[in-house]
């Protein structure tokens, strides 16, 4: 006879839904009077299950906002594994390979498990056309005209008040509209660094923040980022105490590849010992609102006391790749952010810009964000079991809690290039690890998105790209 009290019955049931994929990551639970009425049990009863749960690590509990389920951990959960040894000196971008990332991506992968984006179908098209319409029927002239070089003045507002739940105190005065988070950075290192000046950045991080640094002729001090712990802030503080570095780039927030979050005592201690050694923060906060569990995670900026931090940001990840409208939070750089941007690109689009207000005006962020939430979580759920189950044994696989990017391991004897490009002949799209560091590291590991709905093709593509790595390790 079972020993087990009776709430104790209901979590093992309920628990074992979760593993066995039933219930999916990021659904919210029955409410505790549902619960009850579902298990023919007790309300109380119900939320000892509930607390059991998550005491087991598969709940977690949202105030005002019910329990909801986890990503679930499974075998083969991977860390960034950072090269062995860091360069000690400060190296230029001359990777051939980085500095061309391939573009027949676009012209024969069918299958874009490559693209760190949501795909069509998880946006809200059909909304964004009719703010596109609405906003050039209201006023047709100010849709075609130049905006002011800082943007548009309601959008910077929402995007103020959208940092402000997060307890990040934002003057809308400071906020720069730029084409995309990418132009964010690239103007902010424009302002801060000059030719020659040393910038730290995470290892892996993403392949377009090397490329950024190598067009302004910047040399790169590396840190190590472990897809479970986030950035190595040890680390981190040998590397600014061995010698002067102007600026870091940092993706504290699910890093891209390893999907990392770096906590807040991590981000607390960067921001420290970079104000320290007056070193200028760029954070890119791009993936921050792609959490799981609903609970974004905060800026870097917010433990900034002394303005060391520029925030850069976008709508791309989150709502509209296509109109590619960012930001950055300029603080005292803000008017340095302006003069820069006004040889370059001068303003960012109208149209865009008052297309994504009047959508906000009109929906808000935060109903699109549960549907992304939830979908993405499943599929990074979905994907990482297909890797597991059909890739060669000795294959292990990061479990992100938010973002877009799945980071895979390959036994050594792989070398994730082979694999991409096997993959690439057959339609599938990929990314080899050595394109996520300075020196090429990362041989044996593989970037895959989790942005594409999930689907039979889906399964498919991944049990081919198994099939192909089970047969190169023979």
């Amino acid at each position: 006879m079972s020993t087990q009290t009776l709430y104790e019955r209901v979590a093992t049931h309920l628990g074992e839904q979760i593993r066995r994929g039933v219930l999916r990551a990021g659904e919210r639970m029955p409410s505790l009077r549902q619960l009850g009425r579902d298990q023919g049990v007790s309300v109380s009863t119900a939320v000892e299950v509930y607390a059991q749960l998550e005491r087991q690590g598969l709940l977690e509990a949202r105030p005002r906002s019910g329990y909801f389920i986890r990503a679930m951990p499974a075998p083969g959960a991977v860390g960034a594994r950072a090269p062995a040894r860091l360069a000690r000196t400060p190296q230029p971008v001359r990777q051939p390979e980085l500095l061309c990332v391939p573009e027949e991506l676009t012209r024969k992968a069918r299958m874009a498990l490559h693209s760190a984006t949501p795909a069509p179908a998880l946006l809200p098209g059909a909304a964004l056309h009719s703010a596109l319409q609405r906003v050039m029927r209201r006023d047709p002239d100010a849709a075609v005209r130049y905006a002011a070089a800082e943007g548009v003045a309601d959008l910077r507002l929402r995007i103020a008040e959208r940092y402000a739940r997060v307890g990040v105190d934002v003057d809308p005065e400071e906020v720069v509209i730029t084409a995309g988070a990418m132009e964010a950075i690239s103007l902010a290192l424009r302002v801060v660094t000059s030719p020659g000046d040393v910038v730290l950045l995470e290892t892996p991080t993403y392949h377009g923040l090397l490329q950024a640094v190598a067009a302004l002729g910047l040399r790169v001090l590396e840190v190590p980022t472990d897809a479970e712990s986030g950035i190595d802030v040890a680390c981190l503080e040998k590397q600014l105490a061995r010698q002067p570095v102007r600026a870091a780039i940092l993706v504290p927030n699910f890093n891209n590849p390893a999907g990392s979050l770096t906590g807040d005592a991590g981000k607390r201690a960067i921001v420290a010992a970079c104000t320290a050694h007056g070193v200028t923060l760029i954070e890119d906060d791009l993936y921050a609102e792609l959490a799981f569990s609903g609970e974004r995670p905060p800026p870097l900026r917010r433990f900034d006391t002394r303005g060391q931090v520029i925030t850069c940001g976008s709508y791309s990840k989150m709502l509209a790749p296509g109109l590619r409208v960012g930001w950055a939070l300029g603080g005292r750089w803000t008017q340095q952010l302006l003069h820069a941007k006004g040889f370059s690109t001068v303003a960012t689009a109208t149209l865009p810009q008052l297309a994504i207000a009047d959508y906000l005006a009109r929906h808000g962020l935060d109903p699109h964000l549960r549907r992304l939430r939830r979908a993405l979580a499943d599929n990074a759920q979905r994907s990482r079991d297909a890797i597991l189950r059909h890739w060669p044994a000795g294959t292990c696989v990061g479990d992100p809690g938010g973002g877009l990017s799945l980071w895979v391991q390959l036994p050594q004897e792989l070398d994730a290039r082979s694999l991409y490009e096997a993959g690439l002949a057959r339609g599938i799209g990929s990314l080899p690890g050595d394109l996520f560091s300075l020196r090429g590291d990362h041989r044996h590991h593989l970037r895959l998105s989790f942005g594409v709905p999930w689907s039979d093709a889906v399964d498919d593509a991944l049990r081919t790209l198994g099939k192909l790595a089970s047969t190169a390790a023979r």
